[in-house]
């Protein structure tokens, strides 16, 4: 009676191993799985107008996306359903250059990292031409993928060729009585972009090559008049007025009519002499009132000798307050007892020569006393380079400091000027045996991004 009690649990405990195994002996079915994340694409490009673009992936359970991109926006939904769909849009890229970026779909302990691409503006050798008045055939390099179409906004801009890496184009000659513009609108696959033309009245044949990605905003050729026109002021200043120079600063002449400025053989002339025991220079500002905020400037200045000569180029701020605090950005300045050594300086709150920690870099310009060089700078919000006849001299980045270190965030002004003597104009004494004396400038211009 007792084993016929326990045969009805054996049976059914033998019904329970049947029931756990699979014929062939093995674990029973589990729902599929998969260790990665599957993805419609990994790389992503965008045109440069804007748009939306979708990916498609499978993740092995919920996911999660990081997106630290600005530019770019990501909209999807329902982040439990490991078929995923996410929708990238981006607004119009209107930088200079492509831009990219990454976002991360992650789910447990796997992630994929996808990359977009926005396509910039299509990569011209010039964005600006200055064309001389009586017409000349132009070829611009173009870098752009896929094909790509070039149209003009004037009929008097004629396009010969637009192929592979070329625009050709002819401007006849300016016949009008008035200076003239037009665009070259150039249309890609992914891109566009624009080509500045300006032509000058006939007779005037500088040309004016605008730095790759720059337009030209203002300039002065110093080709017509005798004197500066009205966006020039002059300073009036007497001696000691600063760093205790020697030179007396009038409005445009000395009291016997001589001129400290003037404009001769399309060049401005700033010039230094003695009167009566007196010495008189000029000291000009392009723009005081308006300046400009961030670009690339530059001027050909050929530079005066003599011990006790002090020209410079350089900006200060419009809304000027206090010194050092608003900041100074001297591109060029060079002493005649330390002839042909230029140097550029940036002058804050965190750097300034009077406690010597001013941010200076010098180079020897051979002729620069005597010889027309270029002196140039190029200031964006994210650093401040000089350049000597194109070569680099200073460069300093904006290091996110503040407003001590890098007050260069607001519009400076232009300035012209011829010192005499001073602290450091003066530091080996004067020769006055050599007035007077001239810094000669044959251009100043102006250009900043479209």
């Amino acid at each position: 009676m007792k084993k016929n009690l326990f045969l009805p649990a054996a049976l059914m405990l033998a019904a329970a191993g049947l029931a756990a195994c699979t014929n062939d002996g093995s674990e029973g079915p589990e729902a599929p799985t998969t260790s990665t994340i599957e993805v419609s694409a990994e790389s992503i490009s965008m045109p440069q107008d804007g748009g939306e673009s979708t990916l498609t992936f499978t993740a092995p359970g919920k996911w999660s996306i990081n997106n630290p991109n600005s530019w770019m926006t990501l909209s999807y939904k329902n982040t439990s359903d490991p078929k995923g769909t996410v929708i990238i849009t981006a607004g119009a890229n209107d930088g200079d250059k492509e831009r990219t970026g990454t976002f991360t779909i992650s789910s447990g302990n796997v992630s994929k990292q996808i990359r977009v691409k926005q396509y910039g503006p299509i990569d011209v050798e010039s964005n600006y031409l200055s064309i001389s008045g009586s017409g000349a055939e132009k070829s611009v390099a173009v870098n752009t993928e896929g094909e790509w179409t070039a149209t003009s906004t004037a009929d008097w801009v004629i396009i010969t060729e637009a192929k592979g890496n070329k625009l050709v184009f002819s401007v006849g000659a300016n016949d009008t009585d008035k200076e003239r513009d037009a665009t070259i609108e150039l249309k890609g696959e992914y891109s566009s972009g624009k080509i500045a033309i300006h032509q000058r009245l006939a007779g005037d044949d500088d040309e004016i090559v605008a730095p790759k990605g720059y337009a030209l905003v203002w300039h002065d050729e110093f080709n017509s008049g005798k004197e500066l026109g009205s966006d020039w002021r002059h300073e009036v200043q007497g001696p000691g007025w600063v760093n205790h120079e020697l030179q007396t600063y009038v409005n445009g002449k000395s009291p016997s009519g001589r001129r400290v400025t003037e404009i001769d053989e399309g060049v401005l002339r700033i010039n230094c002499f003695k009167e009566n025991g007196k010495i008189y220079s000029g000291r000009v500002y392009a723009k005081p009132s308006q300046g400009w905020k961030y670009g690339y400037i530059e001027a050909s200045i050929r530079l005066p000798k003599g011990r006790g000569t002090w020209p410079a180029f350089w900006m200060m701020p419009v809304n000027f307050r206090s010194w050092p605090a608003d900041g100074e950005i001297d591109i060029m300045e060079e002493v005649g007892y330390h002839p042909n050594y230029v140097s550029s300086s940036l002058h804050a709150n965190a750097h300034v020569h009077s406690n010597g920690t001013q941010v200076t870099k010098e180079v020897y310009c051979p002729g620069a006393e005597g010889e027309f060089h270029t002196y140039a700078i190029e200031w964006t919000p994210d650093y401040i380079t000089t350049f000597v006849d194109g070569k680099q001299l200073l460069h300093y980045d904006n290091r996110g400091l503040g407003r001590d270190d890098w007050p260069y965030d607001a519009p400076f002004y232009v300035i012209l000027n011829l010192a005499w003597g001073g602290d450091w104009g003066g530091a080996q004494g004067v020769d006055e045996s050599k007035l007077p004396v001239s810094m000669e400038v044959d251009y100043v211009r102006v250009f900043q991004k479209p």
